[in-house]
């Protein structure tokens, strides 16, 4: 897994996910001010291009008013057929301004609380609900992916529920 991003979820999805049993690799612009945190916490850093390259799973946790321009510039030629993008919030699939290749799972966990949230309910053997949505299923699986990343950040341990990107986007906002 490649959690872009290390702001507040994605250092909690990176070590709740991590201390969950799986591989974890942070992807970083170049000159982020969270590199040497994210290594200081034991994790393998590269730069956003290289981690998506590294990865079956790729999770963009970036400001939304960000993630366009990453995605043009560092993710969307570094993808592989059959990887599955996440996000945590579905605004940038939802207003089209992000538009993967029919070849991904594009999925949504997002949990219902900041970052420091998720993170102290997991350290406590609890969790924060979650939304989850499947928007694109290349694999046939991707409830199942959603489901079990959901799990990897202990979400299941409070409920996860379906949604689509529209609702969690416009109820968000």
């Amino acid at each position: 897994l490649a959690i872009l991003g290390f702001g507040s979820q994605g250092h909690a999805h990176a070590l709740n996910l991590k201390e969950s049993g799986l591989d974890v690799i942070v992807g970083l612009y170049k000159g982020s001010k969270s590199w040497k945190k994210a290594e200081d916490y034991g994790f393998k850093v590269y730069e956003i291009a290289e981690a998506v390259k590294q990865a079956d799973i790729i999770t963009v946790l970036l400001p939304d008013e960000k993630q366009k321009q990453i995605y043009e510039e560092s993710i969307k030629d570094n993808l592989s057929e059959g990887n599955a993008l996440f996000f945590a919030h579905g605004f940038n699939i939802h207003f089209n301004q992000i538009v993967p290749p029919k070849f991904v799972d594009v999925l949504m966990i997002a949990p219902k609380g900041p970052g420091h949230i998720v993170r102290r309910e997991y350290t406590l053997g609890n969790g924060v609900p979650c939304l989850y949505a499947v928007y694109q299923d290349y694999s046939g699986k991707g409830k199942e992916i959603a489901l079990a990343y959901g799990k990897g950040i202990g979400g299941t341990r409070a409920g996860v529920m379906t949604t689509t990107f529209k609702v969690e986007t416009e109820t968000d906002l």
